[in-house]
């Protein structure tokens, strides 16, 4: 295995990956950089990366390349001064308009990309093995780009979403933080521009991305609302549970009826003070009785 350069090794030491591929050959000295997160096609089709480099695209790129792209850490041009739209030709950003990596500008739709959250907080790796001052500029491509079509400046936004100076490079890499555009579905290219400072050359890289299809977004919307919903109403379940908890039932009082309809009924059911109707059979029997015995006693006196 041929030596390990800087530039190869700055690379190895930011992806800290399992899958990247022996180092086969050596970039030149003059390389400088290019991100690594989200993965660039110059990073992804090189030989060291992984998985990636196998597949249908980055095959293709190396094909219509005609050489593997080594010398992933030195695609620029000298001498932009931010010219970038009239420099560099529609339907070769990804190449920065150098024959040495047109295999880049491929029009394709399964180039290996990485997965993003639209209005998510992105944090951009980007590799580079020798430092330099200068900006960042991150563009995004328009909403309805077209995947399979060739990328030009107009599917990309006048202005950039993201812009950074100078950031400090740590552990062989630069960090760039941006908050993601929240109105893009599908598959998209992240778009990035370094025009240094310290030296006359501007780098160009294509990343790309995948929303949420629209489908997807709204479902998981959905889910979200359903899910928020069943808490409310788990909470309320909750609270009325609760308060019955801690309050004792009430027991109704006695409801007295009026002295009139007391008065009625207790008649009506022989419980009142008067005689009683069996009382009254009773004396009148006692008086018959009576009756009797002394008209027989009469009758007796006078035999």
């Amino acid at each position: 295995m041929p030596p390990v350069t800087a530039p190869r090794a700055a690379l190895a030491a930011a992806l800290v990956t399992p899958l990247l591929l022996p180092l086969w050959a050596a970039g030149p000295a003059s390389a400088h950089g290019a991100p690594t997160d989200p993965v660039s096609r110059v990073v992804a089709c090189s030989p060291e990366g992984g998985d990636d480099a196998g597949s249908a695209a980055c095959r293709a790129a190396v094909g219509a390349n005609g050489a593997p792209f080594t010398a992933w850490d030195n695609l620029r041009v000298a001498n932009v001064n931010g010219r970038d739209r009239e420099v560099v030709p529609d339907g070769k950003l990804c190449s920065g308009g150098l024959p040495a990596y047109r295999g880049l500008d491929l029009a394709r739709a399964d180039w290996p990309a990485t997965r993003v959250a639209p209005g998510a907080k992105l944090t951009m790796r980007y590799v580079s093995t020798i430092p330099h001052t200068g900006t960042f500029r991150m563009y995004l491509t328009k909403p309805g780009y077209d995947p399979a079509g060739p990328l030009s400046w107009s599917d990309l936004p006048g202005e950039p979403f993201a812009e950074v100076t100078d950031p400090v490079l740590t552990d062989g890499a630069y960090r760039l933080e941006a908050t993601l555009p929240s109105d893009r579905t599908g598959r998209h290219v992240l778009y990035t521009v370094w025009q240094n400072s310290s030296t006359p050359d501007t780098y160009y890289s294509c990343s790309d991305v995948v929303f949420p299809e629209q489908k997807q977004k709204q479902t998981a919307e959905k889910t979200a609302e359903k899910t928020e919903e069943a808490k409310e109403e788990t909470k309320e379940e909750e609270e009325k549970e609760g308060e019955e908890s801690t309050t004792e039932p009430e027991v109704p009082a006695p409801r007295l009826r009026p002295q009139s309809e007391r008065t009625a009924a207790a008649s009506a059911s022989g419980s009142s003070s008067g005689p009683s109707t069996p009382v009254l059979a009773g004396g009148a029997a006692a008086v018959l009785v009576l009756t009797a015995g002394a008209a027989l006693m009469v009758r007796l006196r006078r035999r």
